[in-house]
């Protein structure tokens, strides 16, 4: 069986618990009460960095209030029209409503212009002695061309290793992930995606090829599960995510989607 899908087959199997819905609505109506005692008991610098992160959340979330309620405004015409106007018509306003080309068009200039920035723009550049691990076998001690993988790798459903004899680079089944943790930053929710390929590792095109995956890897994932669909009506099908974490210290990857 593949790694961490356990439980998706339990569930799959014999469902979830019958009061599973029941208190998934009740953790989501403790949320905001456990937050206020987390920021109320936090000190130091874990209070200062929380406090940030929730300073940062609020100012959003009043800016897209402001954005709503600035759609619907009105405000006076500007323009002037010719000739006299009757006395009776002077005190009347001619009102129109504010043109959306405000802040949410700015918005969203703002956030397509960005598409492709990565949380992570600067990484550590791992080194071929740090990733490949050397194997001698055999007699011949002085001809060690094999590497074996140390970091955590990602390969194909129909991937098929090479006869032994001829495998130039081993990839440990304990260090093979099919799964990450994703984190969409518009709905500051996590998913456990299945990951499509390997677009890109900033260390070296080789380890991009080999599929391996270290901190600021970017990865395609399959996000159909979220349900996201372009203008046309389409599902978005695959999308790209940047790696945040050491896989190969945590036992998991965890990644931020580039929206």
């Amino acid at each position: 069986m593949p790694q961490n899908e356990h439980i998706e087959q339990h569930i799959r199997r014999h469902g979830r618990r019958l009061n599973y819905l029941e208190k998934k609505r009740k953790k989501e109506g403790r949320a905001a009460h456990d937050r206020s005692k987390k920021a109320k008991k936090m000190i130091g610098l874990k209070a200062k960095l929380y406090n940030k992160e929730r300073r940062k959340e609020k100012i959003e979330m009043k800016k897209k209030i402001l954005m709503h309620e600035k759609r619907d405004t009105k405000q006076k015409a500007e323009e002037t029209q010719e000739g006299a106007m009757p006395h009776y018509l002077l005190d009347r306003e001619n009102q129109q409503r504010a043109k959306v080309l405000s802040n949410m068009v700015k918005q969203k200039r703002k956030e397509k212009a960005g598409k492709w920035d990565v949380p992570l723009p600067k990484v550590r550049a791992q080194a071929e002695a740090e990733v490949f691990k050397m194997m001698s076998s055999g007699k011949r001690k002085k001809k060690a061309w094999k590497r074996m993988v140390t970091k955590v790798c990602f390969v194909p459903e129909d991937f098929t290793r090479k006869n032994p004899k001829y495998e130039r680079f081993i990839r440990p089944m304990a260090m093979r992930f099919k799964k990450a943790h994703v984190t969409h930053p518009e709905l500051k929710a996590t998913f456990c995606l299945p990951i499509i390929g390997v677009k890109k590792n900033p260390s070296s095109p080789m380890f991009t090829s080999l599929g391996v995956i270290t901190k600021g890897t970017v990865l395609e994932v399959n996000i159909s599960e979220l349900g996201l669909v372009t203008q046309g009506g389409k599902v978005v099908w695959g999308k790209y995510a940047q790696v945040t974490n050491n896989p190969e210290n945590d036992g998991c990857i965890n990644a931020v989607l580039l929206v």
